[in-house]
């Protein structure tokens, strides 16, 4: 790492110490460089000459840590992302789960509501949505909005669509929204059973037991250290033998908890609690 880059990290971390004593959001152990992108963003973004200046910003004005929140977050998802994982759950997860009276689902890290509207569909087509609660959290605000308000542009639609074929969909994805005005609104029986939620993988606790956790596409945005703590709660939030997915460039593999866990489709990142 050559001097320049050292030094930017030291003023990239007084940032985030002063983001974490003034607002309690603790991004101190995101991983560096994705840190190192986001950051630069919102330098331009804000035509910020220095990481002081955009400090000056954040720290003194909370209209624009909000829109930091952005930077902080990565908002990038899709309806049924990676359609095996979702296949593999319907195939592999769903029959377990329909064994149990009633059923909790972690969607943690939701963003902004793709994959938390996936399952509710998928669980809709193996009748066990009307028992089942879904757990969505986020920390970032305007994601949460959007997630349970579940309205995507309308030229997103047609990737949805071909994914959800892709992860066994049972009917067509059109009978689940209704189009107007360039928009796609997704039918909102489908949410009734959800709840959104601010919640930190970094500072927050266990709010519930669940029998399944999906958090896809989070942790690879940790260093080991968030990633090991995110994953013990997990687990602590896992019923005995409770199942969790994980995206498809994250693994428990050499984290504190891998033995916490056995793979159930290793290809897909699905594991169960031992």
């Amino acid at each position: 790492m050559d001097e320049d880059t050292r030094l930017f990290d030291v003023e990239i971390q007084l940032l985030l110490e002063g983001v974490f004593r003034v607002y309690q959001h603790d991004f101190r152990n995101y991983a560096s460089a994705s840190l190192r992108r986001r950051v630069r963003q919102a330098m331009e973004r804000f035509s910020c000459l220095s990481i002081s200046e955009l400090q000056h910003l954040v720290l003194h004005d909370r209209r624009v840590f909000a829109q930091m929140l952005q930077y902080f977050t990565v908002q990038l998802s899709e309806l049924y992302r990676d359609p095996g994982y979702f296949l593999a759950l319907r195939q592999e997860v769903v029959p377990v789960l329909k064994t149990y009276p009633s059923v909790k689902v972690w969607v943690a890290g939701c963003s902004s509501g793709e994959e938390l509207w996936s399952l509710a569909i998928l669980f809709d087509e193996e009748d066990l949505l009307e028992r089942t609660v879904f757990y969505a959290t986020d920390i970032n605000p305007e994601a949460l909005r959007t997630a349970e308000a579940g309205i995507y542009p309308l030229d997103r639609i047609a990737q949805f669509s071909s994914n959800y074929r892709e992860a066994g969909g049972r009917h067509s994805l059109s009978d689940y929204y209704v189009a107007a005005y360039d928009a796609a609104a997704f039918d909102r029986r489908l949410r009734r059973q959800a709840v959104f939620a601010d919640h930190s993988l970094a500072t927050d606790s266990v709010f519930s037991e669940v029998h399944l956790v999906s958090c896809r596409n989070v942790l690879i945005y940790f260093n080991r250290s968030l990633q090991d703590r995110a994953i013990g709660l997990f687990r602590e939030a896992l019923v005995r033998r409770g199942f969790l997915g994980l995206g498809s460039r994250e693994s428990l593999r050499f984290t504190a908890h891998a033995d916490g866990f056995e793979e159930v489709v290793p290809e897909h990142r699905i594991y169960r609690s031992k």
